[in-house]
């Protein structure tokens, strides 16, 4: 079944505690690799039927307006995944 991914950040001016806390937590788990992290949110949005491009409209629409909070995230990916 076809699926709608919208991915949303933290705006870079916001503070990410989570992501603080993870990249603190990396290092003492073995990984030096890493100097940041981000946490945000993923969403996977079902689709019955054929996902057209005014399908694709509603789902951005539903991003900006219900999935995120546009004082402090972004919506950075709205996409079509096929399985």
């Amino acid at each position: 079944m076809p699926r709608i991914v919208v991915d949303v950040m933290p705006k870079p001016e916001i503070l990410d505690p989570q992501g603080k806390a993870i990249v603190g937590a990396l290092p003492r788990l073995g990984f030096t690799e890493f100097s940041g992290v981000r946490q945000g949110k993923r969403f996977e949005l079902t689709v019955d039927g054929e996902i057209t491009e005014a399908v694709m409209a509603k789902a951005r629409e539903a991003a900006e307006t219900l999935l995120s909070n546009p004082v402090i995230e972004d919506v950075v990916n709205v996409e079509l995944v096929n399985d």
